[in-house]
């Protein structure tokens, strides 16, 4: 089988969730004996001819978008449609921001899976176009789509709702991370399992001002750390960083993964503040650290980190959390545990990887 994939920035990853899965996923198929293409957005080069070249054994076609932002993204991903329309093979779409293109791929009769990630449309950070945006293509996604995938139960059932093609679900995976140099952390000045950490973009949905707002309500020697970029003429930035005592951290973005899975094997807990979503890659790495975990309480967070781990509604209920954490050991070694084993229930590369393989194998022979 070829399967092509559309929707991301390219592999190797270095952007986000879907180019994660794209950069495992594809070496997968690979190894399974089935051929791949992923696209790939060049944003240095000039406009003209695509490039290809092979990449772990899988081929790239690299498309120049003619403009920048969010526009040039547009554009790639429609040049990316219509240049996936000659190729055979199953097309696999991460994301459903631009589903109203996946029209020319079924006036194609190309057969299509597509991920339809989070319920977009309502994030607060997005204005009332963007948002009218992303739910138009929700709708076209989930009814464009032979198969329309979820990351989360909660998800899938939101996707029902959108369609009468039933979504098959599958998470995100993640390594477990088994052992990581200290030194990486020391020198941060941080101590192992005396420190938490949240790896965020720092946002309101993210609830990143909360958690640094409950952190200062606790006593000891205990650190935060938060990961994640500070521009200082943003506004909710600066009451973040404003409402940090002295063992507040703020490192920036950290893009050294040796580092970031040492920052999450060593923690006495990992911080998930998000409100909104399905299964998101970060919280499910965390969970592969086998380390606590203090999530805000929702649905999406409480199915994916499992019952076991602390949830908090506000500040208050974060700090107490954090308290509960940094004052016993046998409760980090305990929740830690239940973390390890949720991860390797749902959440392992290969079960993940062997679920999207029979749904686009099922697909193509369809």
């Amino acid at each position: 089988m070829q399967i092509n994939i559309i929707g991301i920035r390219g592999v190797p990853a270095a952007h986000g969730g879907f180019e994660s899965f794209a950069a495992r996923f594809a070496p997968y198929m690979i190894e399974q004996g089935h051929d791949v293409l992923v696209y790939c957005q060049d944003d240095d080069g000039a406009f003209g001819p695509f490039e290809e070249d092979m990449w772990e054994g899988v081929r790239r076609v690299h498309v120049q978008p003619r403009r920048n932002g969010a526009v040039g993204t547009m554009d790639f991903d429609l040049q990316c449609i219509r240049d996936v329309a000659k190729r055979p093979g199953v097309d696999l779409v991460l994301g459903y921001n631009t589903a109203i293109f996946s029209l020319h791929q079924r006036m194609a009769r190309r057969k299509i899976a597509i991920n339809m990630d989070g319920i977009e449309w309502k994030r607060a950070k997005w204005s009332f176009p963007a948002k009218s945006w992303f739910f138009v293509n929700e709708l076209l996604g989930a009814n464009l789509a032979h198969v329309a995938i979820a990351d989360h139960p909660e998800i899938a059932r939101h996707v029902a709702r959108r369609t009468r093609k039933e979504p098959v679900m599958i998470p995100y995976g993640s390594d477990r991370i088994e052992s990581a140099d200290v030194a990486r952390i020391e020198a941060m000045g941080l101590a192992p399992h005396n420190y938490f950490v949240s790896i965020a973009r720092v946002e309101p949905e993210n609830s990143i001002l909360e958690l640094v707002q409950a952190f200062s309500k606790v006593d000891g020697d205990s650190k935060c750390v938060i990961l994640g970029r500070l521009d200082e003429t943003n506004a909710y930035h600066r009451a973040v960083r404003a409402a940090g005592n002295d063992r507040v951290v703020f490192p920036g973005a950290i893009y050294d993964q040796k580092r970031v899975q040492a920052l999450r094997y060593f923690a006495a807990a990992y911080l998930h503040g998000h409100q909104v979503g399905g299964t998101n890659p970060s919280l499910v790495e965390a969970l592969g650290a086998g380390r606590p975990v203090i999530a805000h309480d929702n649905r999406f967070n409480r199915w994916t980190a499992g019952e076991e781990q602390l949830f908090f509604s506000n500040r208050s209920e974060a700090a107490q959390a954090m308290r509960r954490i940094a004052g016993s050991n046998d409760l980090q070694d305990r929740l830690g545990q239940a973390a390890l084993g949720r991860h390797q229930r749902d959440f392992t590369f290969d079960k993940v990887h062997r679920a999207y393989e029979e749904v686009l194998v099922r697909l193509a022979n369809q």
